[in-house]
């Protein structure tokens, strides 16, 4: 049995032209970049290429890409970079639904003194743009919010913020990496200093992400070491990644109508199909700005696992919009931040699609999941 996919907010199977391409840096073209042979003389121009292919889709320059191992780096390195940058300030803003690549290093660097404001949002997921204004102090150092949640797909105004950080004087990071590919996005337009980004996200290997640092902005490596990245980031390049990423960026570029009209079509008709068939279910987040390929979707009074343990037998692989998944009883802390009461939240599943999702898969799923949560409920200790 073929699975059904729909967990795409969590990784993304490789793209077939994307592997094609990264397939002759493992055992043919292996040279190290910084070797003065021809054997690694011959993958200095294929890493410029994929440099420009990610600068590319996101509207930056060339040089204002600095290559990582993940989106947990890039955020990482940008946190320390701001902080660095302006070591008399303090103060951090972020928001109550970021991911965790953000969330626990401000939690982490609040032990170190640092004061956290974390910004709430409403219960359509929407951040409070009145109380994130009223954060900005003169001690504020960073702001760091995401261009889009990894649970709801909820969309947030990264642009107006950005300009509002700006009119202070403070740095503007944004973890885009559920964004990119999804929504276009032009940084030379911008006032965003930083912007995070993850290849396994857009249909690139696991272990390859970006950092996008603006042009004139002040910056400290997070990795010290080798001369790579014109410094910014040593350790020897992992050719293959970078190259699969370059390649991935350009086809996503390609793909983003195909996301933004098919895939979002099939995300709408398995919303309104299962909302019609099944009682006491309601979508978690604003319809109306939300990334095309995510479903956040909250069935009462039963739990999220068991959903998933069922849609699984049916070769139905999704995630939970709890943290059931990791052995707690407790739901997200996304869903917590809604407001969205424990026993709509406690049965929250993720749909999170993508270009090789087709009608059929959808239409599986609108099948299999009525009777399963019919079941559920009969057995479930909340009804």
């Amino acid at each position: 049995m073929k699975p059904i996919y729909v967990d795409n907010n969590a990784t993304t199977r490789v793209d077939e032209e994307v592997f094609a391409a990264m397939q002759p840096y493992f055992c043919e073209e292996y040279g190290n970049p910084s070797s003065m042979h021809s054997v690694g003389g011959r993958v200095g121009p294929k890493l410029k290429e994929a440099r420009n292919q990610v600068a590319n889709l996101i509207g930056a320059r060339p040089d204002e890409i600095i290559f990582t191992s993940c989106g947990t780096e890039s955020d990482n390195t940008a946190v320390h970079a701001a902080l660095a940058a302006d070591p008399g300030k303090r103060h951090i803003v972020t928001s109550r639904v970021e991911h965790p690549a953000i969330g626990s290093l401000v939690s982490s660097l609040s032990k170190q003194g640092y004061r956290i404001s974390e910004i709430a949002v409403d219960g359509d997921g929407c951040l409070d743009m009145g109380s994130l204004e009223e954060s900005l102090t003169p001690d504020t150092a960073l702001v760091s919010i995401m261009w889009a949640n990894n649970e709801t797909g909820v969309i947030f105004p990264v642009e107006e913020i950005a300009q509002m950080c700006r009119q202070r004087g403070i740095t503007f990071h944004t973890d885009a990496v559920q964004a990119v590919g999804k929504l276009p996005i032009n940084l030379n337009d911008s006032a965003i200093d930083m912007l995070s980004l993850s290849g396994h996200k857009l249909h690139a290997p696991k272990g390859i992400g970006a950092l996008y640092v603006r042009k004139g902005t002040k910056f400290s490596p997070f990795m010290i070491g080798g001369h790579q990245e014109k410094g910014r980031r040593a350790g020897t390049e992992n050719v293959p990644g970078i190259i699969a990423l370059g390649k991935a960026c350009e086809l996503a570029g390609k793909n983003m109508q195909e996301e933004n009209t098919r895939v979002r079509d099939l995300r709408d008709r398995l919303e309104t199909e299962l909302i019609k068939r099944i009682p006491d279910a309601k979508i978690n987040g604003t319809v109306k700005q939300r990334t095309p390929n995510t479903s956040n979707i909250s069935f009462a009074n039963i739990e999220g696992e068991s959903i998933l343990l069922m849609l699984n037998e049916f070769g139905i692989c999704a995630s939970s919009g709890s943290a059931c998944t990791s052995g707690s009883l407790e739901p997200s802390h996304v869903m917590r931040a809604m407001g969205v009461p424990f026993t709509m939240a406690h049965g929250s599943i993720r749909f999170s699609l993508s270009i090789y999702n087709t009608l059929a898969d959808i239409d599986e799923i609108i099948k299999q999941l009525p009777p399963i949560v019919e079941r559920l409920r009969v057995l479930s200790p909340f009804s």
